[in-house]
């Protein structure tokens, strides 16, 4: 086992125990967790009113969904709707996932690689370099990466203890580098608090974080 991946996904998970977080919670509220990721994967967006009260009748509510929230296991908008569920939003981020009858958004550069890992099926990724803002387009499948342009493309976390929610804190600070040369440019010289990943490791990184999400499904 690769023990560059498996700090990575220790350290990740210090600063945002996802899966530690729903295990802590009632089994009937995770599962509804679930749904919420559910339906963002194979819809595009989150459940409806109406799915949304069967989902919490049970559970508590408008308060079992507050405690998601404040468990930083949901995303709401700044109109305080909800938007998400870690890996998947309906905001408009830098990271695009194009399925053939559907669009949604990643979090981040290792989120948009996490999802079908996740859930199975192809995708295609439409992002930008963070240092160049040049395009970058990887179609992946499952767990393997079928192609990416530029071919040469990485992703790159700066670590940083989340501020508030990590997806507007920690996840702004993983991103897609088009080259090496974009890599040192976005390091600045600082090692220690940056780590880059080819995209076949920021694939197992996402999976491995992120799979127990689904493993009381």
């Amino acid at each position: 086992m690769n023990d560059f991946i498996s700090n990575a996904v220790d350290r990740l998970n210090g600063q945002l125990p996802l899966a530690a977080r729903q295990r802590g919670l009632p089994p009937a509220l995770a599962k509804a967790h679930r749904a919420i990721l559910g339906s963002l994967y194979s819809r595009g967006r989150v459940p409806e009113a109406a799915e949304m009260e069967r989902l919490f009748t049970d559970v508590g509510g408008e308060a079992a969904l507050a405690e998601l929230r404040r468990l930083d296991l949901v995303v709401f908008s700044k109109a305080g709707e909800l938007a998400g569920a870690y890996p998947m939003t309906t905001e408009t981020t830098p990271h695009r996932l194009v399925f053939p009858d559907r669009e949604v958004y990643a979090m981040c550069a290792i989120d948009a690689l996490s999802v079908t890992p996740m859930f199975g099926g192809e995708v295609e990724i439409r992002s930008r370099c963070r240092v160049t803002g040049e395009a970058v387009v990887i179609h992946q499948r499952d767990e393997r990466i079928l192609c990416a342009s530029p071919g040469t493309t990485m992703a790159g976390v700066r670590w940083q203890s989340p501020c508030g929610h990590a997806a507007h804190s920690l996840c702004m600070e993983m991103v897609f580098l088009k080259d090496n040369d974009a890599v040192e440019a976005w390091r600045g010289g600082a090692v220690e608090h940056h780590s880059v990943f080819n995209l076949p490791d920021a694939v197992e990184f996402g999976a491995r974080f992120f799979k127990p999400l689904l493993a009381g499904a």
